[in-house]
């Protein structure tokens, strides 16, 4: 079951509000469960800080494609359909990534800053497990900026982001690709929706109220969620409901009707019957496995 960049959390002190980057640091040991990939309008980044796996991708439904990867690898991802990424962890040591996207904005900046007022629209070219020396260095300035115990510098963190910018726009064009615009959800936007229904999974599902936080009109904003993720936000909110229920099964005593008033659900029967649709088996029985 994908989701939004999920895994553990590094713990990390409060980041300054910088609209043009968004920043995760997620831990993996083991097997990791398939994540989704959204289409938004940024391009992500991912570079390995710590460990080895073996990274697959896949389109929705797809084969999965495989590439071996280690502390220093990057990837580049600048799609226009939704895809999914799961690690198998080599060893013991953890899998640690950091993700980053790049507003729209400062890659726009970056390209007329390189090739004048005139230029066309940028696209990148699909990265995966390659190395870049400039990448990593910058990506780690940026964590060491964003995760210290010091307080973080905007203007530093800005400064940083328009390096990388500019690098990437002068390192990794893709010329047969359109590039993706207002037809796309931004990055940070998609992320204030999500933490708003991962907060809110008790409560009833109310589309009004995710449009207004991402500034659209319901049926825009329904339409660039789904293009984003694949999903209705309906339907993404069951998932988190789901992925939240099949956590405390397996991490907590609750019984399973705590936990189905825990994600929303009054009537114990119609909890089940929805876990069965969407993993497959009863919670009762998923507590067994």
């Amino acid at each position: 079951m994908p989701h939004f960049l999920p895994g553990k959390p590094l713990s990390l002190p409060p980041s300054p509000q910088v609209q043009d980057v968004v920043v995760q640091l997620f831990s993996y040991q083991g097997l990791a469960e398939p994540i989704l990939v959204p289409a938004v309008v940024e391009p992500l980044l991912v570079l390995v800080l710590s460990g080895a796996a073996t990274v697959e991708e896949r389109a929705l439904d797809g084969e999965w494609q495989a590439t071996e990867v280690h502390a220093g690898d990057f990837f580049l991802t600048s799609t226009s359909e939704p895809y999914e990424m799961r690690w198998q962890v080599q060893g013991d040591a953890r899998f640690e990534v950091m993700h980053l996207y790049l507003s729209l904005p400062l890659i726009e900046q970056a390209a007329r800053d390189l090739y004048g007022d005139n230029c066309n629209p940028v696209s990148f070219l699909d990265v995966s497990g390659a190395r870049d020396e400039r990448v990593t260095f910058l990506l780690e300035q940026l964590r060491l900026e964003l995760f210290s115990e010091r307080q973080p510098s905007p203007l530093f963190v800005h400064s940083l982001a328009q390096a990388l910018a500019i690098h990437l726009v002068r390192t990794y064009p893709d010329p047969h690709n359109a590039a993706r615009g207002a037809n796309a959800l931004q990055a940070y936007k998609l992320r204030r929706v999500i933490e708003t229904m991962k907060a809110r999974l008790a409560e009833e599902f109310c589309l009004p109220h995710l449009g207004q936080i991402a500034g659209l009109s319901d049926y825009h904003f329904s339409r660039l969620f789904k293009r984003a993720t694949g999903l209705s936000p309906s339907q993404y909110f069951i998932r988190l409901r789901m992925a939240r229920a099949r956590h405390l099964l397996l991490e907590t005593e609750m019984s399973v009707i705590e936990i189905s008033m825990e994600v929303g659900y009054s009537s114990p029967s119609h909890f089940s019957q929805v876990f069965r649709r969407e993993v497959g088996v009863t919670p009762r029985g998923y507590r067994r496995m």
